[in-house]
């Protein structure tokens, strides 16, 4: 039995139905949506159609992720399913790339945390100050997450529920103040519709990274066969709503030529609602807590998936190691913060546009292990499970699951020849990480067999000749003396 499923029994389930949604729509929403509106203008207002095509797209993978937690109902995800249907070799690759995701994606949302905290600070935006900024708001959440699991749940709870104030009034009460004036030309990049909406909708699958949280927790979830699809399903759902509707509110309440340029977009729609920029201070806040809870919810991603692969053998030991009495796996804490840090750093050094840089390199390696989930469902419909299920829910299922493949194909084909070019070359990193942990696996096994070996072919006395009789310590002397010894009835005797 594998590590993962050992743990999926050893640990009590303690997450409902409205536990695990919340962890979706808590893991989805992060302080990236905060700053998509700035990141999806220079392509227009097509590119809200492109993201109903990434929402229909996200759907289709809760979808399918609720009817693999049916299959494998344990922790891990995208690991487990890729593992269980296609073996340990592409198993490792979904969760190295999802690792990759987790660091990654960290540095986008830190970037779009650092835009609202200049609201306050550095309005100058003084790139090392940024990069300084960025820093504190990666260390924070890992600090936090070190002092232990019951520390970080309480900590999200808090900024789960202050991070929708700002999102639901824009997705409500903003749409009462759309301006059709502000949305500029319809399609604004100088490119194809299509190459507009797949460029676009790369960018906007950023905002549903965390669709499949409840599935990577199944294995404490109460009825994962029936509670982790509704609630990925359901979480997805909510975070639709917002995001289309609070996105077309920012696009309507700020000019098309102001909302590439900003830094906190939300912020600036607010102050154009009410006037003055006490709202936008109020929302910057909220943003700025926000995205301290998804830092701190991801940090712990960032700790967990490697730590369940190490306890197959999939990833290097020092991941499964735990510390102090709350049982931390410190090790992936530290170097996860510690990998996100520098790849801010280069990005504030080396790119204008850091955020949709690190969005588009983060994407990309989330939508691997999404693609092989995909493909792991339709390997189970197709060869596993055809005659188990009735031709109309065959049917759908097989359409759901092409669907989310080629949704996938699709978000890899829009990132962009650099982002595959950078997101392909750290993916394959992870090959001499293998060899390296298989081959640690195989001198094991061999030192074992030797082990083994040598005591089947050890000389063995024969069982004629005697056990030389145990040597006896020599005591004080008494003044007894010893009876002489009898004959051994059990010598053999020639």
């Amino acid at each position: 039995m594998s590590a993962s499923r050992q743990d999926g029994k050893r640990r009590a389930p303690a997450l409902g139905l409205p536990a695990a949604s919340a962890l979706v729509i808590g893991s989805i929403i992060g302080t990236g949506v905060f700053a998509l509106p700035s990141a999806l203008a220079p392509y227009g207002p097509i590119s809200l159609v492109a993201f109903v095509v990434v929402t229909l797209g996200a759907l289709a993978l809760a979808s399918t992720f609720g009817s693999l937690s049916k299959r494998v109902p344990a922790s891990g995800g995208p690991y487990v399913y890729a593992r269980e249907a296609f073996g340990e070799f592409t198993g490792f690759l979904n969760a190295w790339s999802y690792w990759i995701t987790a660091w990654a994606g960290n540095a986008a949302i830190v970037v779009a945390w650092v835009g609202y905290v200049e609201v306050f600070v550095n309005k100058g935006h003084d790139k090392w100050v940024s990069v300084a900024l960025a820093l504190v708001g990666l260390w924070i959440p890992a600090a936090i997450n070190l002092t232990g699991v019951r520390n970080t749940g309480a900590f999200q709870v808090i900024t789960t529920v202050l991070k929708f104030v700002p999102l639901v009034f824009m997705a409500t009460v903003g749409l009462l103040f759309i301006d059709p004036h502000n949305f500029g030309p319809f399609n604004a990049s100088g490119q194809s519709a299509v190459g507009a909406i797949s460029a676009a909708g790369a960018i906007a699958l950023f905002s549903y990274l965390g669709l499949e949280a409840a599935s990577v927790v199944a294995g404490r979830v109460r009825e994962p066969g029936r509670n982790v699809p509704r609630a990925t399903v359901y979480g997805t759902l909510v975070c639709a709503v917002i995001y289309i509707l609070g996105t077309l509110a920012v696009f309507g309440t700020v000019a098309h030529g102001k909302l590439g340029g900003s830094t906190a977009p939300f912020t600036d729609a607010v102050n154009n609602v009410f006037g003055g920029t006490w709202a936008g201070d109020v929302v910057a806040v909220a943003a700025i807590i926000s995205g301290i809870g998804a830092l701190n919810g991801w940090t712990m991603l960032c700790a967990e998936m490697p730590y369940a692969a190490a306890r197959d053998g999939l990833f290097p030991r020092a991941f499964s190691r735990l510390r102090g009495g709350s049982d931390v796996p410190v090790f992936g804490i530290v170097a996860s913060t510690v990998l996100a840090s520098l790849i801010t750093v280069f990005s504030y050094t080396r790119f204008d546009d850091v955020f949709t840089k690190i969005v588009l390199l983060s994407v990309l390696t989330a939508v691997i292990p999404y693609l092989f989930s995909a493909a792991a469902q339709l390997y189970w419909l197709l060869v596993r499970a055809p005659e188990s299920l009735s031709p109309r829910r065959f049917a759908r299922d097989v359409t759901v699951a092409v669907l989310a493949l080629a949704f996938s194909y699709w978000s890899i084909q829009g990132s962009g020849y650099q982002t595959v070019y950078y997101g392909l070359f750290v993916l394959l990193l992870g090959v001499p990480v293998y060899v390296w942990l298989k081959r640690g696996q195989a001198m094991d096994e061999r030192v074992a067999d030797a082990a083994a070996t040598a005591s089947r072919t050890r000389p063995q006395r024969a069982p004629e000749t005697p056990a030389p009789a145990p040597r006896l310590s020599r005591g004080p002397r008494t003044g007894r003396t010893r009876a002489p010894r009898k004959p051994n009835d059990s010598r053999h005797q020639d």
